[in-house]
């Protein structure tokens, strides 16, 4: 096959562009400078084991304050449960028949100590006496006296020819030896007290109650 000569030229010319082009590539490539060369660092020496680092210090945290506890938080322990015990029996006193008692007239001073039996009135002047009980401290009391329960009644003398005066009651109640201004006879002319309680025969003290 033929080649036309316009086409030969053409060729050569791209030829000699190319190899231009190559001459100019390596001619920039020898100019470029080389590039700088670092150094190479060496590795820092290692510290000594006495230049370490001191411990880092904690510090202490500060104690929270506790709120106090209040009395409605508390719960009281429960009480410990009651023992049965059999209530002790106390001793019944000793009762006697016959009394005796002192009375005193403050108008004319005289006095008369004398025996009262229970259920029986004896007279003094205008006042009659008349004992209803007579008793005596049980061994476990603590003060050793006698008690009388009476009754005092106001009855002066009917004189003859003369209706008879009203009764009038002038003490009921206990009496007591050991206190006799606890219960007194409150009389504007008489004053009566209690001295003991004693039996025409030997009292014993009635079995206590069950």
């Amino acid at each position: 096959m033929s080649i036309r000569p316009s086409a030969m030229i053409v060729l050569k010319r791209g030829i000699r562009l190319v190899s231009l082009a190559g001459l100019a590539a390596s001619g920039l490539a020898w100019a470029q400078p080389a590039p700088p060369t670092v150094p190479l660092q060496e590795p820092a020496p290692k510290a000594a084991a006495s230049e370490e680092a001191p411990p880092v210090t904690v510090p202490t945290p500060a104690p929270t304050a506790v709120p106090p506890i209040s009395e409605k938080e508390v719960t009281a322990a429960p009480p410990p449960p009651p023992t049965e015990t059999k209530p002790a029996i106390p001793e019944r006193r000793a009762r006697y028949d016959v009394a005796i008692l002192e009375a005193l007239d403050k108008v004319t001073a005289e006095s008369l100590r004398f025996e009262a039996p229970v259920g029986r009135p004896i007279r003094f002047k205008s006042l009659v006496f008349t004992v209803k009980a007579c008793e005596r401290s049980a061994p476990g009391e603590p003060i050793d006296d006698s008690i009388a329960y009476l009754t005092i009644d106001s009855q002066p003398r009917s004189e003859p020819g003369r209706p008879a005066l009203a009764t009038r009651l002038a003490f009921k109640g206990w009496m007591y030896a050991s206190s006799p201004g606890l219960h007194p006879l409150e009389h504007p002319v008489y004053d009566a007290w209690l001295i003991t309680c004693r039996a025409t025969a030997p009292v014993t003290a009635p079995a206590p109650a069950r």
